[in-house]
């Protein structure tokens, strides 16, 4: 019992990382952002995005029932585009790394095109209805919408490619020596 020194210590210390809180205030723009090919798609998404729901709500939109899911959804992607345009020129894609970015992406556009071509044909299908002055706000309106269902698509698909090209399985990317 000689050996065994006379003062241990048992303590055992966890991380700095995981007792300090995450600083997510401390954002900068990334303008280089704008210049990618996702900055511009969304940008595109966001300027027909905005011309697509004054266009419909200029119109008498209640007489068919379509134009409130055309609405709906033209608001609301509108928004939600916004929104992720403006966490993406931020940096705050950076700040939050346990979110799973690139698929995360990937079904936002995913959805967000499937719902903007089902607006897109309640928009054209319900134009009939109107013969009148509002009918060329409608027809603008369906043109936009197809425009921002394109270029929600193309988004979609440098989606899947960053997704793909991200290198997500381990056992693939790694080589044995």
């Amino acid at each position: 019992m000689a050996d065994f020194p006379g003062k241990v210590n048992t303590q055992t210390s966890s991380p700095q990382s995981q007792t300090e809180p995450m600083n997510i205030m401390n954002v900068s723009v990334d303008f280089n952002f704008i210049k990618s090919v996702t900055g511009i798609l969304l940008l595109v998404e966001i300027a027909f995005g905005l011309l697509v729901w004054p266009l419909i709500s200029s119109a008498f939109y209640w007489y068919p029932p379509a134009y409130g899911w055309v609405l709906f959804v033209s608001i609301t992607l509108w928004i939600f585009t916004l929104a992720l345009f403006t966490m993406l020129i931020l940096g705050i894609r950076l700040k939050l790394p346990s979110i799973p970015w690139p698929i995360t992406l990937l079904v936002f556009y995913v959805v967000a095109s499937a719902l903007y071509f089902t607006a897109f044909l309640a928009n054209v299908v319900s134009i009939h209805y109107f013969q009148d002055a509002t009918y060329n706000h409608l027809a603008a309106g369906a043109f936009f919408s197809v425009c921002v269902t394109v270029a929600y698509i193309a988004s979609a698909v440098f989606a899947y490619l960053e997704w793909k090209g991200d290198g997500g399985n381990a056992a693939m990317t790694t080589v044995p020596v």
